[in-house]
């Protein structure tokens, strides 16, 4: 049964740090990002250059985050997740020097972002598997609504701050970054909650990881959530041109650029909220795939207009959109696996979200350097329609699930 609604999550406090110091974490990850994009586009002046972005974090990512999924299984999730942290926040120093020298060429950021890519590859599976620890299952679906709802927050403020610090200077936006990275790795280590009995299987690392992925692979509804969000983002994906729209499109500047970034979180938040008050009780799958729909005509819609609140709008209804596919796809994750191997599956959910941000990022790049940057936009967005249609033929079982707890699993599973 779904949890009744209570204030209990709101006052556990290991719950109320977590969320905080993913709010941390989030905002400055968010506020890099723009003063990063900027930077390397006023450097190089094409949207491939912005690609680039997406690829040196993803490579590092791709290569460590599996491994780094049996790590969190094997040892503490929040020293792992806090070290990582403390790695990325060391990163944002780095970018702080890059601004000082003033290199002519994009490299040395390119640099700095593969050993950003390298801490998000631990970061991602440690931090995504604690959440189940520190709530009871019966109020599970709530907390995740609820640390949704602050991480979209995150999400809105991080862009609009960034843009407005990135007009004082690279150097202020990067130190608030440091800041912040710092501050939610102290926040991790102080985490209590329930512990997992982390008793020796004696089975190798390379057997613990295959564990992992083959989990994943031999249950349809964990297996078609997450490459549902991996393709439809990986093609509708517009974020990764902002910059481009922010300049030459609709010539709104860093400000516009910041405004921009914060739409899809907007949305976004009043999307978590609603959940965080009403999680969906029934029909989850079905809505998804109706909710990754309207994600991609509002890629479309955003595509196309050269009005700066029309832009707003469809960028604020993919981010509606994108958050009710990214709550029943977390709650199904979490439902479905059991606690020895979270984060084995949280962290081939977390290479799939990594595939689709940053390899989306190079798709939106490398197409706009072809085609254009309006239809490489459009073609995204058509593209995820296309998935939608296939996804609904190739996992049955996914488009069925009616209440997210049915994928519990049965205890001889």
């Amino acid at each position: 049964m779904m949890d009744s609604p209570s204030p209990t999550v709101y006052r556990n406090r290991d719950f109320l740090s977590f969320v905080s110091g993913r709010f941390l974490a989030t905002a400055a990850m968010q506020i890099q990002s723009v003063a990063i994009g900027w930077q390397v586009y006023d450097i190089e002046r094409t949207p491939l250059a912005l690609g680039l972005v997406g690829v040196c974090q993803f490579l590092p990512m791709f290569l460590l985050t599996l491994p780094a999924g049996d790590i969190s299984d094997r040892f503490d999730q929040r020293k792992v997740f806090a070290l990582a942290l403390t790695l990325q926040g060391l990163c944002s120093a780095l970018f702080m020097l890059c601004s000082i020298f003033s290199p002519h060429g994009a490299l040395p950021f390119y640099a700095i972002l593969v050993l950003f890519g390298a801490a998000r590859g631990f970061s991602g599976p440690s931090g995504s598997s604690l959440l189940a620890f520190l709530v009871p299952p019966e109020r599970l679906a709530r907390g995740i609504a609820l640390n949704s709802s602050v991480f979209t927050t995150a999400v809105i403020a991080g862009p609009a701050l960034g843009g407005f610090l990135f007009v004082l200077g690279p150097l202020a936006t990067y130190g608030i970054c440091m800041a912040g990275f710092f501050g939610a790795a102290a926040l991790m280590v102080t985490l209590a909650g329930r512990q997992l009995d982390r008793t020796a299987s004696g089975a190798s690392r390379f057997a613990r990881v295959a564990e992992g992925i083959r989990f994943v692979r031999e249950r349809p509804v964990v297996l078609g959530a997450i490459s549902l969000d991996l393709f439809a983002v990986l093609l509708g994906g517009a974020v990764a041109l902002l910059p481009v729209y922010a300049r030459d499109i609709l010539h709104v500047g860093p400000m516009g650029l910041g405004v921009l970034r914060s739409a899809p979180a907007s949305g976004a938040a009043v999307t978590a909220l609603a959940l965080a008050r009403k999680p969906i009780e029934r029909h989850s799958g079905i809505s998804m795939f109706a909710c990754v729909a309207i994600f991609g005509v509002a890629t479309i819609v955003f595509g196309l207009s050269h009005n700066f609140l029309l832009s707003l709008a469809a960028l604020a209804v993919t981010g509606a959109s994108d958050m009710v596919s990214v709550f029943v796809r977390t709650a199904l994750i979490n439902f479905a696996t059991p606690d020895a191997m979270r984060g084995r599956v949280g962290a081939v959910n977390m290479l799939f979200i990594g595939a689709s941000n940053e390899m989306g990022e190079f798709e939106s790049g490398l197409t706009a350097a072809w085609f254009g940057t309006i239809p490489a936009v459009v073609i995204g967005g058509l593209g995820t329609l296309g998935i939608v249609g296939l996804w609904m033929w190739l996992f049955p079982p996914l488009r069925n699930v009616d209440r997210l707890t049915d994928v519990m699993p049965t205890s001889g599973s």
